[in-house]
């Protein structure tokens, strides 16, 4: 596939970088030289300088002939323009990255579609959704549905009282588990594991399981760890991430937000009646302190910069808050973040990779999420009718090594996926994978 990105900031650079691992045909077009000269030593890519909103650097860019145009500049007026004018140069598809939700009201979508821009996306409030739905499920690091909500991939790390600890894959499937859920990976230190019938859980395992909807609370209890109802939100940064999140929780829980700012804590104030807007350095220990830290259920740190957020996070940790989510938008950091008991973190350029990704498959793929803390990716299919998928049982197929079928929706009914299972056509597939076999899996529901 050949695509264009418009913009090679970081979500640029980091979509560029993963696109082109893809076996795509990847050219970026950026108005700095030098940021284009960065993304050209990391990937193998065609840059080219200028405005992207002009018409001979898009036509000098070959967009007349790509099949994806991204735009993803820092100015959503910019992206919107690029992403009309390549649509009219002869780009088949479109996207765009905003900084609006009033931009995906359902009316005004149908105005940007009818003017050739065929998906919007909004990274923060994506990741706003995240955080929301992860607050009502304490116990887990990350929390995704898949096919309305009938399967849920639900990850955790395992705390010293987890029954998982010291058992074998193997185990569970004596016991009769795996037909209500699978555990379809391991992130171990550095390494995703994707395990066999051998493999044994430990403690600090990161564990991925798809499971059934009605066992999803029994199966969070694995980790070890107690839910915890969540009364009380502290959140630092009163950035498009915390703003989403108290606005939509703030009828539901007490939230305190902090903000270094004074005239935008003023603002915020203003516009979240029901959130109280705290006027203070959040990196105080004993400011926070004084402004109940201790006493919070959960703890939010969505400022600008990556490692704010991290210290933050771990002092609010080691004051015992149950749930602690960071925005980590340094990649680099994810690792350190996790390894010091972050419970989860938020990650933009994951968010809209998770966006975007579906736009480059040639199957019918309903969803596709980029974990954080893993290189693997989770995807959902619609089995096309006499695609490979339907002639044989799931041990048969031939899978390569790094996938892993999780579990089936067919019509309402759910099954956790084994060896001896058939599917059929028009199955909802939950698949998780690993990036290089991403392009290869693809051919099996096609």
């Amino acid at each position: 596939m050949k695509i264009v990105i418009s913009g090679v900031g970081e979500m640029g650079s980091h979509l560029a970088r993963m696109l082109s691992g893809n076996g795509h045909e990847i050219t970026v077009i950026d108005s700095d030289q030098k940021l284009l000269n960065e993304v050209d030593n990391l990937a193998d890519l065609i840059t080219v300088e200028g405005d992207t909103t002009a018409f001979a650097v898009l036509r000098r860019a070959g967009v007349r002939r790509c099949d994806l145009f991204i735009a993803v500049n820092h100015d959503e007026n910019q992206n919107i323009l690029a992403a009309i004018m390549a649509k009219q140069l002869g780009a088949k598809k479109s996207i765009a990255r905003i900084d609006n939700n009033e931009y995906l009201e359902p009316n005004n979508k149908e105005m940007f579609i009818d003017m050739g821009i065929d998906y919007l996306f909004y990274p923060e409030r994506v990741a706003a959704k995240e955080v929301t739905h992860l607050l009502g499920h304490t116990t887990t690091t990350d929390y995704v549905d898949f096919s309305g909500g009938l399967l849920s991939l639900v990850v955790f790390r395992l705390e010293p009282t987890s029954p998982l600890i010291g058992r074998k894959l193997m185990d569970l499937a004596a016991d009769g588990s795996i037909s209500e859920f699978r555990a379809v990976a391991i992130s171990r230190g550095s390494q995703t594991i994707i395990p066999r019938g051998q493999d044994e859980f430990f403690e600090g395992d990161v564990v991925y399981i798809i499971a059934r909807k009605d066992v999803v609370k029994s199966v969070s209890e694995l980790s070890g760890q107690k839910s915890v109802e969540v009364k009380n939100l502290m959140i630092l940064g009163g950035s498009r991430i915390g703003v989403s999140v108290a606005s939509e929780l703030q009828e539901e829980m007490n939230i305190k937000m902090v903000e270094y700012n004074g005239e935008k804590a003023y603002r915020l104030a203003e516009r979240l009646d029901k959130t109280l807007i705290i006027h203070e350095d959040g990196r105080k220990l004993d400011a926070m302190l004084e402004e109940g830290l201790s006493s919070m259920d959960a703890f939010l740190a969505v400022t600008g910069r990556s490692e704010t957020n991290i210290l933050a996070a771990m002092q609010a940790k080691r004051m015992g808050v149950k749930k602690v989510i960071a925005e980590v938008e340094n990649l680099n950091y994810i690792s350190l973040a996790e390894s010091v008991g972050i419970d989860t973190i938020i990650n933009k350029k994951r968010v809209t990779a998770s966006n975007i990704f579906r736009f480059t498959m040639s199957t019918d793929v309903q969803a596709i999420r980029c974990l954080t803390g893993s290189e693997a990716e989770v995807l959902e299919f619609i089995v096309k009718p006499n695609s490979p998928a339907t002639k044989a049982m799931i041990k048969d197929l031939r899978l390569p090594q790094d996938v892993i079928i999780g579990g089936i929706v067919r019509g309402d009914k759910v099954f956790i996926a084994v060896g001896d299972t058939t599917m059929q056509a028009y199955d909802r597939v939950v698949v998780f994978s690993m990036p290089d076999s991403i392009a290869k899996i693809g051919e099996y529901f096609n």
